[in-house]
């Protein structure tokens, strides 16, 4: 067990919980709810992407929602996903966003779907990128997207995944999130895979954003944790996933979940529960 000053971070990801839902949901109540997902004392939101908006038509006003948001009495940076250098190019003209995301698949199938580019394009994309981020004092967060398999039928193994890790770790990446963008990840192979990163890459902080059905999402937090996991990205209720994936969406890990998970491991995660329970109850206004 891991003493009660472990640090463990938290992102919640109100974005993926948001993105896929087919009515646009109103600025306003996005801010509101994100506005109190910034008092619960997470590490990190991932609150909007400047994305295509023909792509993903739910954050076209993602803009408009960081005008909105109330940043003096927070201690939660925000986290922008961009799927290209102009996205990119848009996002850091925001002194409020501190991260930028870019998901990087190693399925290739995955990458042109989800970027409309290929694997080698996107790494050179990922380059660019993150030169941006250095000259305008953000930092590139890459998301290793079917880290753990793919539906496609496309090439996987853990030695793809440690290239690649190494691969962004050469470009100075310094925090990779495995991305489980499926839910076919398994408490084996995350425990074969996220320890052996850290072990070869031991100045890099590596993460999790899984996705999961309900019922084998206690089993993929419980095996991260024991892998030494001590970045966790989540969304309440587990709502949201990649639209860009499949039809049918498996969910983000539930947040609720996973604190439950890391409060009975003795974990003080430092956050107002007063104002979660608000989110919670104010989430009925986005996701019914």
């Amino acid at each position: 067990m891991k003493n009660k000053q472990y640090a463990i971070k938290l992102t919640e990801c109100p974005r993926d919980a948001m993105q896929g839902i087919h009515n646009f949901v109103p600025t306003e109540v996005k801010a509101q709810y994100i506005n109190l997902l910034l008092q619960v004392g997470f590490n990190t939101i991932d609150f909007g992407s400047f994305v295509s908006h023909k792509a993903i038509p739910q954050m076209r006003d993602t803009a408009d929602v960081l005008a909105r948001l109330h940043l003096d009495n927070t201690t939660s940076k925000l986290l922008a996903i961009t799927a290209n250098l102009h996205g990119a190019e848009d996002a850091v003209a925001f002194d409020e966003i501190s991260y930028l995301g870019f998901p990087f698949s190693i399925s290739e199938t995955f990458q042109q779907r989800n970027t409309n580019s290929g694997i080698r394009e996107s790494f050179n994309t990922v380059k660019k990128i993150n030169k941006l981020c250095r000259s305008n004092n953000k930092e590139l967060l890459v998301y290793l997207s079917m880290a753990f398999g793919n539906p496609y039928g496309d090439e996987w193994n853990t030695d793809m995944v440690t290239k690649w890790a190494g691969q962004m770790v050469d470009e100075g990446i310094s925090i990779i999130s495995l991305a489980d963008t499926t839910g076919v990840s398994t408490p084996q192979k995350l425990k074969e895979i996220y320890p052996a990163l850290c072990a070869a890459f031991p100045e890099t902080e590596f993460g999790v954003h899984l996705h999961s059905v309900p019922a084998t999402s206690l089993e993929k937090i419980t095996a991260a944790y024991e892998a030494g996991c001590e970045r966790f990205d989540s969304a309440l209720k587990g709502f949201g996933g990649c639209p860009m994936a499949t039809d049918d969406l498996t969910g983000n890990i539930a947040t609720e979940n996973l604190i439950s998970f890391l409060q009975q491991q003795g974990i003080d995660l430092s956050l107002d529960m007063a104002k979660w329970d608000e989110a919670m109850s104010y989430s009925a206004k986005i996701f019914g």
